[in-house]
């Protein structure tokens, strides 16, 4: 029996490319399409695909946020995701996230369907590009810390950061001064971009 995927990809050209080849280069059917991370919960919620196949960076909802709804609803949802960057901070928060497989966007479309089966046979495929950057990751941040400066980044406030992540306001405090004692900032902001910068979110 085909997998049934969903593939979610703001770039129309390459998802539309790699919809039309996926099917020639395995046993593969893809049963919906998306262009942003809400149209991607939404899909997959009406299709139930055995693989969903999303972009990281998607417009309003990105990846992992897509995903990390999805996993309210449907946490056992098999998930690729597609990148450009080899981020081991990324990285990081979507093997939290339960995500099975990591490639590369400039993959040939025939190792992209061999990952699918990969995916959909229970087991992990990581790019090696994303592993080695994995491997000699020097993050000093926590993963509490790194949430609570991702939402930062976005320009909410403490109160907001700690409503998005459940946590109270002493707390987000807390996590946001080791953040900039760590990245030897001065602000939050300064701490976020330093982080960003060096690949951590």
């Amino acid at each position: 029996m085909a997998i049934s995927v969903v593939l979610a990809d703001d770039e129309a050209l390459l998802r539309k490319a790699l919809a039309a080849l996926l099917p020639l280069e395995g046993d593969i059917t893809v049963t919906a399409e998306a262009s942003d991370g809400a149209e991607a919960v939404a899909a997959v919620l009406a299709h139930s695909p055995d693989v969903l196949v999303i972009d990281l960076e998607l417009p309003g909802t990105d990846g992992l946020d897509a995903v990390g709804t999805l996993r309210r609803d449907r946490p056992e949802q098999p998930v690729l995701m597609l990148t450009r960057h080899a981020r081991p901070g990324v990285l990081r928060k979507a093997l939290s996230l339960g995500i099975r497989g990591f490639v590369s966007k400039s993959a040939e479309p025939g190792h992209i369907a061999e990952v699918i089966a990969t995916v959909h046979a229970g087991r992990r495929w990581i790019d090696p590009d994303v592993s080695a950057a994995a491997v000699m990751d020097d993050c000093p941040l926590t993963d509490r810390e790194i949430d609570v400066l991702r939402v930062t980044g976005d320009g909410y406030s403490v109160a907001d950061i700690a409503r998005q992540l459940h946590l109270a306001q002493g707390t987000v405090r807390n996590y946001l001064s080791s953040a900039i004692s760590k990245t030897n900032t001065r602000t939050r902001h300064d701490a976020a971009r330093y982080a960003r910068e060096h690949d951590w979110l």
